[in-house]
C-alpha cells in the first residue's frame, strides 16, 4: 500500500500524492485500521464522510488529526509531511525562512509549523540513563569577543553567564568491547578490534542556573543508581557519590582524560554541545530562551536517532504526534 522504504523527498512525494494518501497513512500509524475516540478510548466509534468520526459516548466528531499538531491547521498534511522530512533528516535543521521556500508557505506560517514539529521532539528527551554516563553543562548565546564594543558584557566567561542560557546534559555511552579476530592475510595472528554494541543517547534541558539545585534533581530523575557518572570538578556535582560511581576530571588543571584511567572524562557530551551550538548560530542565528528548551530537544531527538535512517525518524515523529501546540501559547 506504502512505500516503506522512502529514501528521499522525491520518493516521499510519490508515496503520498494525495492528501487521502496522507490520512489514510496516519490512520494506519495511529489507529491499525481501528479507529479510537480521543473524547472516551471505551466508545463505540462511527464512520462518517469526509473522513469523519463520531463518538456514540459523547457525540463529538473528530478525524485523524484531532489532538494532533495538524489540528485545525489550513497547511495540508503534504506539505505537513515534507516539513516533518526535512526537519527530521537534515542533521543541523532548517530555518523557517528556508522551510517556506521549500513548502511554499510564508516564514511565518513555516515557523508556527517548525514550533509544533519541536514541540513533539521531547518524546526522546527521557531516557532511562545507566552503563556510563557523562554529565556537563554548556552555555547558549553570543560571543562577547563578536559583539560589538558598546554590546559587550563584562565579565561575562566561564560560568559567568550573564548574556547566556545555561542548558545542562547527560549522555549515556555507547558500550563497546575488545575482541580478538583471525588476521586477514597473516595466518595464526590475531587483531584486536573494538566493537561498538549499544547507541549512546542522551537528555538535555534548559536550567535556570549551574547550581547544586538545579542540575541534581535531573541526574536523580533520569540517572539509574549505580552508575558510573562522569563530570568535571565544578562543585554542583558534590554529593552525587552517595547515590553514584561518581568520577571527576579537573578541567581547572588542564586535565582532559584521567592520566590513572582513559576511561574518567567527558569528552563524548563535550562534542555533542559543538553540534547543538552550530545549530543555533548557523542554522537558527537567534533562539530566545522562551523557545530554546524545543531547541534542545530538536537537537537530542537527532542525536539520539542518528543512527536510524530518515524514513524511521519521519515516521516515529509521526507516531508520536500528538502533542497540540496552540499559536497563542507561542507568542504570548
Amino acid at each position: 500500500m506504502f512505500n516503506t522504504n522512502i529514501k528521499s523527498v522525491f520518493e516521499l512525494t510519490q508515496t503520498f500524492s494525495t492528501e487521502q494518501d496522507c490520512i489514510d497513512y496516519l490512520e494506519m500509524l495511529k489507529w491499525n485500521k481501528l479507529p479510537v475516540s480521543p473524547f472516551d478510548e471505551t466508545s463505540k466509534v462511527y464512520k462518517c464522510k469526509n473522513n469523519q468520526y463520531r463518538c456514540k459516548n459523547t457525540g463529538k466528531y473528530f478525524n485523524v488529526k484531532t489532538g494532533t499538531m495538524f489540528e485545525n491547521s489550513k497547511v495540508s498534511l503534504r506539505k505537513w509531511f515534507m516539513a516533518i522530512w526535512l526537519v527530521t533528516s537534515h542533521k543541523k535543521g532548517i530555518s523557517s525562512i528556508q522551510l517556506g521556500k521549500d513548502i511554499g508557505v510564508r516564514q511565518a506560517t513555516a515557523w508556527f509549523m517548525l514550533q509544533r514539529i519541536r514541540a513533539c521532539f521531547g518524546v526522546e528527551n527521557n531516557n532511562e540513563l545507566e552503563g556510563i554516563v557523562e554529565c556537563d553543562e554548556t552555555f547558549i548565546g553570543g560571543k562577547n569577543k563578536n559583539r560589538h564594543k558598546d554590546k559587550k558584557v563584562p565579565h561575562s566567561q566561564g560560568r559567568s553567564y550573564k548574556d547566556k542560557v545555561p542548558v545542562m546534559g547527560m549522555l549515556q555511552r555507547g558500550e563497546s568491547e575488545i575482541i580478538e579476530r583471525p588476521h586477514k592475510v597473516i595466518p595464526n595472528k590475531t587483531v584486536k578490534e573494538k566493537i561498538i554494541y549499544k547507541t549512546s543517547k542522551m537528555n538535555a534541558f534548559v536550567v535556570n542556573d549551574t547550581k547544586r539545585k538545579s542540575i541534581q534533581p535531573f541526574i536523580y530523575q533520569y540517572v539509574k543508581a549505580d552508575t558510573k557518572l562522569m563530570t568535571d570538578e565544578w562543585w554542583a556535582y558534590k554529593g552525587l557519590n552517595k547515590h553514584y560511581d561518581h568520577k571527576n576530571i579537573d578541567h581547572s588543571k588542564k586535565e582532559y582524560v584521567s592520566l590513572q584511567d582513559n576511561n574518567i572524562h567527558t569528552n563524548n557530551i563535550e562534542g555533542s554541545w559543538n553540534i547543538l551550538k552550530k545549530s543555533v548560530s548557523g542554522t537558527y542565528n537567534h533562539v530566545s530562551k522562551k523557545h530554546l528548551q524545543k531547541y534542545v530537544d530538536e537537537f537530542v531527538y537527532r542525536f539520539n536517532l542518528r543512527k536510524v535512517t530518515d524514513q524511521e525518524k519521519f515516521r516515529y515523529l509521526l507516531s508520536n504526534s500528538n502533542v497540540r501546540t496552540k499559536y497563542r501559547e507561542l507568542c504570548h
